[in-house]
Formats: C-alpha cells, structure tokens, sequence
C-alpha cells in the first residue's frame, strides 16, 4: 500500500496548517480556520461519543454524513484525497496532529457515500502518527516461520461482564490453523507475569502483543487497562506500567484489545493509551476508540491475525480486519484505530510455502490424551476449554516455583469428582508450557510401561535417548539412582525439563486400604523415586497426578493437590456456547435444552454426553426426557458409584452430603459443620473429600477451603433427608451463612 503523509498544526490560537505530502515533489499545504475544526469537534461529541447511538449501529447515516464532512476538510478546493483514491492497492495515510484533531474518527472517511476505509478497490487505512523516530532501524525483513503472538488476557475478579477471552483464543488459532501460529499463553494476567515471560523469551521472539480485556478512563483522565494482582483481583495499569513490563522487548504490533485503549479522553485533550504505548517504544500499537463487543473484538483479531500468518504486510491485514466486520454488518467496523512511529508496517513473517520456512515444532496437548482402545483424544480441545482460571493460574504458581523455594512441590495432583474435566486441565497445563517436553501415562504403569519414558520424549540428541534408554533398562541399580543420573544438570534430560503425566491414576495405581487409598505396589516404586529424584537434582522437571482419590504424599516428597469444582455459571455458560446441540439458539426443543443442563448440574463430561442426546432424531420428547435421565443415571453408576462408593459409606456421612447439598453454591467449612452438626463432622469431610464426593476448592477472596456438592448426587442423597431434616438444614445454613458473610465478614477472610 502507498503512504502518503498528512500533518495537521496549529499556528495561533485561531488558524491551523495542512500540509500533504505524496512522496512527488514539495508538500501541498493551506489554511483552515478554527470554526472549521469546531463545527468537526461538536459533530463527533454529538454522534461519536461514547453513548451515542449512531456509532452502535451499523451503516448510521449519522457516521456517514460525519465521515463525508472529514473526507471535505481533507480535500479541500483542490481535491487533495484525489492522488490517494486513485490507489487501487490502497493507501496508507499516516496522520500527524495534536491536541483535539487527533480525537477525530478518521476511520469513517467518506466519499459519495461510502466509506474509504472499507472500500474493496482502493482501501485506505488512516495511521495516526506518533513522533518522528523509527522502533525498527534496521531493514525490516520477514522471519521465515510462523507467527509468534504472546497472549494475555485479563479477567480480574469481581469485573463484570466475563470475557470469552478463550473464544477470542480459539478463534485466533482456527483463523490461523492453515498456517500455523505459534500462539504463547500469558495466565496470570498480571504485570510481572507479562515482564517474566516476555524476558525469557527474549528481545524479538514475538511478532505480537495481544492484551485482551476490560479498559477505562480513571479519575485523572488517564486510559487504564484491568489486570489481576496476584490473587486474582483487580489492579489498573497505565501505559507506563505496561511499558515498564517490556522495556527493550517491544513486538511489532502491540493489540491492546479493550474498550477506549485508542481513545483520546477529554476531547483529545490527554493522549490515548495506545499514542502512550507507541511514545514508549511500542512500533504499532492497535486500540478500541469506544466500548466494543466481544463478537466484534473476536472476530477482527481472528482476521488480523489469519492476514499476517499468511504474510501480509501488517497494514494490509488491518484493512482486511476492518473489511471482514464491515462485510459481516458488525456496528463496530470504525473502532479500531492504528497508532505508529515511522517503522514501516510491513509483513512480519514469510508465506507458507516459502523454501526453508520453519515449522511449529510442539503438537497439541490434546494428542498427548488418547484413548488405547480407539485412538480418540479424552480431553477438550484448547480451543474448546474453557474456565478454571484461577485453578489454572494456582498450578502454574506451583509448576514454575524453583525446587527449595516457598511453595515449591515435585507434584501436582489434580484431584476431583469423575467428569469434571482433571484431564482436560492436565492437558491445559501442558499447552501452557510449552518449554517443557511431555510424557503422558493413562491408567496402570508398572517398570515396564514407565520405561516408555524414552519413547515419549524429544531429546536433544539421538546419543542422550540411548543413553537414557540404557539407564532406565539397567536394573543393577536401584530406580531411584538411575532417574537421579536421568534428571541431573549433566544427564540426558538435565537440559530438556518435562511435565510427567499420569492420567487418570486411580486406575490401577491406588490400592484401597482401611477405607483409604494408598499407592499399588509397583507405582509404590515408581512416585517416590522420580519426585525424590526431581527434589535431588534441582531439576524443573514435575509430575502431575489426575485422581478421583487422595493419597498420602510419599515420605521425604511434597505434593500440591488442586480440587476441581462444578463449573462455575460463568464457565457453563462459556462450555455451553461450545456445544452445538445446548447451546442458546440451537434448533432442539428449549424445554429439552434446560432439562438436559439441569440434570448435567455443571458437569463438563454430562454435558458433553447429553449434548449428543438431545440431538438422536429416533427420539420424541417424552423419548428424549426419558433418554436424558438414563444418560445421567448412567453417569452417577460409572463416575460416582464405581464398587458402591456412595452406598459404602457410614450413613451420618451420606446424611452430611444430602444436607451440604441443599446450598446451592460453594460455602466455607463452618458453614458445613452449621448443618451437620455431628462430632465426627470434621473426620466426614475429610472422607467425602478424599472420595471426591463433595468438592472441595479454594475461595478466590479469602484463599480458604470452600466445600459443594454436585446436585448430579442430589436424585441418590435427597432421599435420605425427611422434610423436616431438610428444612432443618437450610435453616442452619442460612443462619451461618448470614453469620459468616454479613454480620461478621472479617472471621472468613484471608488467613495471614
């Protein structure tokens, strides 16, 4: 695309200078008077603010006379757009201004009616011009590889409304699944997360920053992005603090995807955050000049990022971002607004086919999940998971600790009811480290299926495979010396750290033992000997555990158990706009819909069962209610009533579930022993819990235990309480609930 430059300055008070320049001879320049800038200021205040309606709907006459009055003031008598309207591959427009003209929605340019920005034949991308300096000195050369773009998505606690920041992550990863994008997750959505990972990488590993989520105007008049503390909750960052996070590591393009991060406040008076980041040393910075919607933010990053992982310039594929959503009627087509130094905006990676062009090296977690029997992956996909961010940002935080440091542990074991996705989890972790390698187990590992270790591993070189091969089958020294000459800094795996996986461990690597569970035998030898090897040799490498039940940690070892919990509303409504046949909007009976998400209760494995039910075109209503309690039935028989586990317990702790289970939301441990008031209450809890029969999680405001049970037991549970034990119980809860969170909300804060 051309360039043409347009600087707009004030000389007094009451006159201001355009200058143009084509890159064919001297800058065109003349006068406009000040009335001419105001009656521009008081349309867009009238029809472009933040409230007005015409800039929420699509094709609003209002934006098009609007975009029709900037076209004139920039054309002038002498038709100065002419040159730039005669570019059928488009135009780039850098604009240089100050103060309130910079505020104007160039985006909506129009002439005879239509929009230029969006225009098929000619396109023009308006690119507010920030200083005089160029970020990229050097020649600017496409990588011969895939685009690499550093996710961060924030999603403070408490903020409302919730995000679909994973759609906005699938959607990036379909869009650009032709060819191929390395897409590098930042959890924590925090500033120091953003600061660690972007050093390790190092300078110029990602072409891209993208930031996904809720920004604002705070009481200064300066634009703020929400990011998370380290627990979770809400803290502003200014464009400074941004800075301050990638001092020396500025991507290409940096997407500050949220609500006003291009919009100059008080009327241009204060600079955007996006101008802000660009004056840090940021190239190009993208930005939303109003609020825009999760739809429309989604779908211009999708496209954004297909045009430049297929090799397009990066002005280019802006235009064809902005295009799509004009072409798909969205009302937020004009929003996004492009600030830049002088680095030219052009493509950041070479097209799919060229010769030597290197390819994404690490496969899908999701691969590393398949069933024995018919090859199929067990798990959700990444672009299908959804939720558990808090849990997922707990198990990073212990992942990623350093062994010996605070809150380190060899092993990490998710632990939870059957259907509550454990494995799914597992597998997120994976993706959300992709510097380790992985080696995943499913079900019973005796000595012969842990050799596979060697199997499953990408070493570095072929001479340290065999030579770990040799050690692991070398049964004249004990296991535990061997792993130990595996895992040091100067064996075949001292550089290479990995995830160790045993998936689904219950299943034939527990032995049941005085109403607990204890390790088998063979994996008796295998646990203690890989974490005492992890904790002897520093390494980073980790174990992590899916598990329907407890088990004691093994002497001189440290595990961190993560409990799982019922999805919460937020992510059932985020699983089920996944799902084709539950989803709002589907083509099946509504009431079928509800009865079906009723009975799953919250469970991501039922809902995927009954998802397939509700769709049998054999079935007629009453056919499909019937099939709906058979498939949830069957549910409770092979997740939760696997060898009578429910009917094998002592009938007070039984009576305990059916009275925790008429609360419907997680509650404190009080607040359980408020309603089963039993001596032995405390010995019930720590039974039910190490059965997974009542869930137990953390809260993310207080940090303490919190304790639910899934109503997919309420049909087994609920008849064991009378109706007056029954009200008996919600009386109880009530009271300490009441206790807990309004008179006294101090006794069931964070512990010190």
């Amino acid at each position: 695309m051309s360039t043409y430059e347009l600087e707009i300055f004030e000389q007094t008070s009451d006159y201001s200078e355009l200058r143009l320049s084509t890159g064919g001879g001297p800058p065109k320049t003349r006068g406009v008077d000040k009335a001419a800038i105001d009656q521009l200021i008081r349309m867009v205040e009238r029809d472009y603010s933040q409230h007005a309606v015409a800039q929420k709907v699509f094709a609003a006459p209002q934006l098009r006379d609007l975009g029709m009055k900037l076209a004139a003031f920039l054309d002038g008598e002498d038709r100065w757009l002419t040159p730039v309207l005669d570019r059928p591959a488009g135009a780039t427009l850098r604009i240089t201004t100050a103060g309130r003209l910079r505020h104007l929605p160039w985006e909506l340019l129009a002439v005879d009616g239509s929009h230029l920005t969006v225009s098929t034949n000619a396109p023009l991308l308006p690119v507010r011009a920030v200083g005089t300096n160029s970020a990229l000195t050097a020649p600017v050369k496409p990588a011969n590889r895939p685009l690499r773009v550093l996710f961060m998505a924030t999603s403070p606690e408490g903020v409302e409304p919730v995000l679909s920041y994973e759609a906005e992550e699938a959607a990036i990863l379909a869009a650009t699944s032709r060819t191929g994008t390395d897409l590098v997750v930042e959890e924590s959505g925090t500033l120091d997360g953003l600061r660690f990972l972007s050093r390790d990488y190092g300078a110029g590993y990602f072409d891209v920053l993208h930031l996904s989520g809720h920004a604002t105007i705070n009481g200064n008049g300066q634009a703020v992005f929400l990011v998370e503390n380290e627990f979770g909750g809400r803290a502003y960052a200014t464009a400074d603090q941004i800075a301050q996070a990638m001092p020396g590591h500025w991507p290409r393009l940096v997407f500050v995807s949220g609500c006003l991060t291009g919009n100059a406040p008080n009327a241009g008076a204060f600079p955007s955050m996006s101008e802000s980041l660009v004056r840090a040393g940021a190239p190009a910075v993208l930005g939303w000049a109003l609020p825009v919607g999760d739809v429309s933010a989604t779908e211009f990053a999708a496209e954004l990022y297909r045009s430049l992982a297929d090799g397009q310039p990066l002005d280019r594929a802006i235009v064809e971002a902005r295009q799509h959503l004009y072409t798909h009627k969205r009302g937020n087509w004009h929003l996004a607004r492009v600030y830049a130094d002088r680095s030219p905006l052009a493509p950041m990676v070479t097209p799919l086919h060229t010769k030597g062009r290197a390819r994404i090296q690490i496969r899908p977690a999701d691969r590393e999940f398949l069933d024995p029997q018919t090859q199929l992956s067990r798990v959700a996909a990444r672009a299908a998971f959804v939720g558990r961010r808090r849990v997922i940002q707990r198990c990073l935080r212990t992942l990623k600790q350093p062994c010996g440091s605070e809150g380190a542990a060899e092993a990490l074991v998710l632990h939870g009811m059957g259907g509550l996705g454990k494995s799914s989890l597992a597998s997120r972790l994976l993706e959300r480290m992709p510097t380790h390698q992985r080696a995943v187990w499913y079900g019973r590992v005796d000595l012969t299926k842990f050799r596979e270790l060697t199997t499953k591993v990408d070493f570095p070189t072929m001479e340290q495979q065999i030579e770990a091969a040799k050690l692991l089958d070398n049964d004249q020294a004990p296991l535990l010396v061997r792993l130990r000459h595996l895992l040091h800094v100067d064996g075949p795996l001292g550089q290479t750290p990995c995830l160790f996986v045993f998936d689904d461990f219950e299943d034939g690597n527990l032995d049941e033992r005085d109403g607990s569970h204890v390790l088998a035998a063979e994996m008796a030898d295998i646990l203690p000997a890989l974490l005492e090897a992890i904790r002897d040799t520093g390494s980073p490498s980790r174990v992590i555990i899916t598990s329907r039940y407890r088990f004691p940690a093994p002497t001189a070892t440290t595990i961190v158990v993560e409990s799982l919990e019922t999805l919460t509303d937020t992510e059932q409504a985020k699983k089920l706009a996944n799902l084709p046949n539950l989803r709002p909007g589907s083509s099946i009976d509504p009431k079928i819909r509800q009865r079906a998400i009723n009975a799953a209760a919250g469970n991501p494995r039922l809902l995927d069962w009954l998802d397939l039910i509700v769709a049998d075109p054999r079935l007629d209503i009453d056919g499909l209610i019937t099939a709906i309690e058979n498939e949830a039935d069957r549910f409770r028989r092979e997740t939760i009533l696997a060898k009578n586990l429910l009917s094998s317990q002592t009938p007070e702790l039984q009576k305990m579930l059916a009275k925790v289970n008429v609360i419907e939301l997680p509650v404190p441990a009080d607040t359980v022993r408020a309603v089963h008031d039993h001596p032995d209450v405390t010995i019930h809890i720590e039974r039910a819990v190490q059965l997974g029969l009542i869930e137990e999680g953390t809260d993310p405001e207080t940090r303490q235990p919190r304790y639910y049970v899934s109503n997919v037991l309420r049909p087994l549970i609920r008849p064991l309480l009378t109706d007056d034990e029954y009200t008996q119980a919600c009386a109880a809860a009530a009271r300490s609930l009441y206790e807990l969170w309004i008179t006294d909300p101090a006794t069931s804060g964070p512990a010190s």
